[in-house]
């Protein structure tokens, strides 16, 4: 069984393989490595589009399907929602490929965060029009 980004006009922005070192007590990879990739993730095309360093502001959903397992390679898909006059909101999509002799795709976490673009002081900065 295949997934795949809900929108054609996401892009791999991230791919990484996460190893015994994440896991939780429970044995699946943690939630909060799998949310700091996907933070990571979302930064990517808002960093490329405001052509300055963001700040996540706000996650506005994070939500966890299908546990993440070592050894999975691990795909994050990044599409820019909007742009405002100092932010940018992302959407970001996980899907995870397991099981190498009979690979599978299953979709494991999805979110929507909000970054603002910074300058060198750390201040709000304008996001200039394309």
């Amino acid at each position: 069984m295949a997934a795949y980004p809900s929108s054609p006009n996401k892009e791999i922005v991230l791919q990484v393989v996460p190893m015994p070192a994440d896991l939780n007590p429970a044995g699946d990879v943690f939630g909060g490595w799998i949310m700091s990739m996907a933070d990571i993730a979302g930064a990517i095309p808002a960093i490329r589009r405001a052509r300055s360093k963001v700040a996540t502001v706000e996650v506005d959903s994070f939500v966890f399907k299908q546990p993440v397992s070592v050894g999975d390679l691990v795909t994050f898909y990044a599409e820019i929602l909007s742009v405002g006059d100092t932010s940018i909101t992302v959407d970001v999509e996980v899907f995870a490929r397991r099981n190498p002799e009979n690979p599978v795709v299953v979709k494991v976490t999805e979110a929507r965060m909000t970054f603002v673009a910074i300058d060198e002081f750390h201040a709000k900065r304008h996001i200039q029009a394309v």
